[in-house]
């Protein structure tokens, strides 16, 4: 599959992960900082799609606020104090992946890179009063590829389980089937040219907080009440 710069396509429209407005992670506010159709940037961290408290009872604003303000704007901040001296900086996130993926001394760009986008797609990848079941396209291939919606929680679930210490657990797009594969630490389906559907973060700082070890139940909540199938179907190619 050939690599490429991924968009996101929400509501029509097609944006880059860090598009658009630039927040201010201290103090909740959204301040203007570039077109809406300008390329994304390494340089800001993206808003969130809904309030810090949105999620709750599944996540707590406690939990994002440590793991969006936290842990997201430390690999936005790393990865611009990474690529300031080299000819990466200014390119787009996904360029920056998509040159750094197997490059043994870029690898600390890469990692920070690739965090930066995962975690950009995974609050897309969650809405509130999300879970049930899509419609249209994406719920008749969820279908053909796992023989219900209920198959695919329960493989999701098992997949993101099974992912050995960090990482994450993603549907993706391969022709006219999906598959449910993990990712260790930073890596992402967007450097191996695969189309991701939706994800979520098996690190234990996206779930400790409110679930402690049980990560079995933070997927079971992530599937049954948060995510985002209307954002998944833009998705799709």
């Amino acid at each position: 599959m050939k690599t490429g710069r991924c968009r996101w396509r929400l509501a029509g429209v097609l944006l880059g992960p860090l598009a658009g407005l630039a927040f201010a992670a201290g103090d909740g506010g959204l301040s203007p900082s570039a077109p809406a159709n300008a390329p994304p940037s390494a340089s800001q961290l993206p808003p969130l799609p809904y309030a810090q408290d949105a999620l709750k009872p599944f996540i707590s604003a406690q939990t994002l606020s440590f793991h969006y303000g936290k842990h997201h704007q430390a690999y936005v901040d790393n990865l611009n104090k990474l690529i300031a001296p080299t000819p990466l900086a200014g390119k787009p996130l996904e360029s920056i992946i998509t040159e750094t993926v197997g490059v043994a001394d870029k690898a600390a760009i890469f990692s920070n890179a690739a965090q930066a986008w995962n975690h950009s797609f995974f609050w897309q990848s969650m809405t509130p009063d999300g879970g049930g079941k899509p419609d249209g396209r994406l719920l008749d291939m969820i279908t053909q590829s796992f023989g219900s919606i209920a198959a695919f929680k329960e493989a999701f679930v098992a997949a993101g389980i099974a992912q050995f210490g960090s990482g994450w657990v993603w549907l993706v797009q391969d022709g006219n089937m999906l598959k449910i594969v993990k990712t260790a630490n930073a890596d992402t389906p967007l450097a191996h040219g695969r189309n991701a559907i939706l994800t979520c973060d098996v690190w234990e700082h996206a779930y400790y907080l409110d679930y402690q070890n049980r990560r079995k139940d933070f997927l079971q909540a992530f599937v049954d009440h948060l995510v985002n199938w209307k954002f998944a179907a833009t998705q799709l190619k």
